[in-house]
């Protein structure tokens, strides 16, 4: 099934995918594209932020770009026509554009499906309601009928006489955030696309009124983009939509700290030779072209650990009231972003050569930083590692994944004063945090996976023997 719809011979809808199993909507980051370009099957058309990553949309025909139909910074529900294309430019007279989307004033939402479509991922569908586009030759109540129908015959809208006030036009979810907010959409002025009010409207209603500034233009074929942030008149504050991957974490770590209860773990040690090993690796040739880091060898010590204790493991299904122990690791690594902080995971962790999970951990941190992580790389993962210690930290106490048992929290590597052989030497040492959800990990185990990764981290020929 795809996401495109026919509204003549001549042109072609492309809608918003379901680009991850069960989201919902989409913020169109970049048009890579604008009205006038040519475009053909396969070409990446814009690139959207969903709630787990950013995502590069192909288009699946040939023709000539007519309308966008929302600009950058714009959330978009799934199943949204998105973009129009011409696909027999030259034909003839190009006929006006595709009506625009009109949800109906009185008529109530149809039932939702009781099954899921067949999604296919990059161009499926959400379990969205049915949403209906207005018929020509139907009246459209309230002011906007004579714009929208001046629009569709292609010249300037009539100056209306004054009539009595319409139900302001704005989808169900609007609607309902509106009432969440104390907002009256009667008081709100739309910018959407034949006067629907949008969620930027609603949450711009709902800030301090910012200073006025000079009315802008708008372009025929692409709406101006909804404003990111909004700052009171003193400038005092600035408040910042919160949505796509940042909203995604908030909703994730608020599930986790109130549904998993937590439990962390510290421990202390000596990394002196694990960093001798760093620096041995870097030049041994089996190496060659994998980054090696202190990352990798903690890393390869937590798989261990695992390995000796399986049952840290596991998830809580609170449905089936069962802990379900895992074979294999999805090794989740944390890393920061423009985007906010995203958790992309190793497949298969365990099964992996020290030069193939090094390889493979340059991988995920380098596709991360460019934006490019892909919505199935950041599912499954079973245990994560975060490491606070590139930010200058000693440690934290960090919330778990949501479904995971374990997180380990790596602080920074620092020279320090230590005991060692008897004598108060200079040696490099770090303080490991491992938090753990204690319906499912008890103390004792939880305290032997955190000492069984300090012990190799402190002599890591453990690695040989353990391993």
């Amino acid at each position: 099934m795809t996401t495109m719809t026919e509204t003549s011979a001549r042109f072609r809808e492309f809608k918003m995918p379901d680009v991850g199993e069960g989201l919902t909507e989409a913020e169109i980051l970049k048009w890579f594209v604008q009205p006038g370009d040519t475009v053909t099957d396969g070409q990446v058309v814009c690139e959207v932020e969903t709630a787990k990553a950013a995502v590069e949309l192909p288009i699946p025909f040939d023709g000539v770009v007519h309308e966008l139909r929302f600009p950058e910074g714009t959330t978009v529900d799934v199943g949204e026509v998105i973009i129009a294309v011409d696909v027999a430019p030259g034909s003839g007279d190009a006929p006006s554009a595709p009506e625009p989307v009109q949800e109906p004033v009185a008529e109530p939402e149809p039932e939702a499906p009781t099954g899921r479509q067949p999604v296919l991922v990059g161009y499926g569908v959400a379990e969205t309601s049915t949403k209906r586009r207005a018929r020509k030759g139907v009246e459209i109540p309230g002011p906007a009928a004579a714009a929208i129908q001046a629009e569709m015959n292609g010249h300037a809208a009539p100056v209306a006489p004054t009539v009595p006030e319409t139900r302001p036009l704005a989808k169900p979810p609007v609607r309902k955030l509106a009432k969440d907010l104390g907002i009256d959409l009667a008081t709100v002025t739309p910018t959407g696309e034949g006067g629907v009010i949008t969620r930027e409207d609603v949450h711009a209603a709902a800030a301090p009124a910012p200073a006025e500034a000079p009315a802008q233009a708008v372009a025929p074929a692409v709406a101006p983009a909804p404003a990111a942030v909004s700052v009171d008149a003193a400038g005092r504050e600035t408040r910042i939509p919160v949505k796509g991957v940042r909203k995604a974490i908030a909703q994730a770590m608020v599930g986790s700290a109130f549904t998993a209860p937590h439990v962390t773990e510290f421990v202390t040690l000596d990394v002196t030779r694990t960093m001798k090993l760093v620096a041995e690796l870097k030049e041994d040739k089996d190496m060659a072209g994998v980054r090696v880091n202190p990352l990798l060898i903690i890393a390869k010590a937590l798989l261990v650990a695992i390995k000796r204790h399986p049952e840290v493991n596991a998830t809580w299904d609170e449905a089936n009231q069962e802990i379900v122990q895992k074979h294999y690791v999805n090794l989740g690594i944390a890393a920061a972003t423009p985007r906010g902080l995203i958790v992309p995971n190793i497949k298969d962790a365990h099964d992996k050569t020290l030069p193939e999970l090094g390889q493979a951990l340059s991988d995920l941190v380098t596709t991360a930083r460019d934006g490019k992580t892909s919505p199935a790389a950041m599912a499954g993962g079973t245990v994560t590692i975060t490491n606070v210690g590139v930010f200058g930290v000693d440690t934290g106490t960090p919330i778990l994944n949501q479904g995971e048992s374990a997180i380990l929290a790596v602080g920074a590597i620092k020279l320090q004063p230590w005991v060692h052989k008897g004598k108060v030497k200079p040696r490099q040492v770090t303080t490991l945090a491992l938090s753990f959800d204690h319906r499912l990990v008890d103390g004792e185990l939880g305290s032997k996976v955190l000492a069984d990764v300090a012990a190799i981290l402190e002599q890591p020929k453990r690695l040989i023997t353990w391993g």
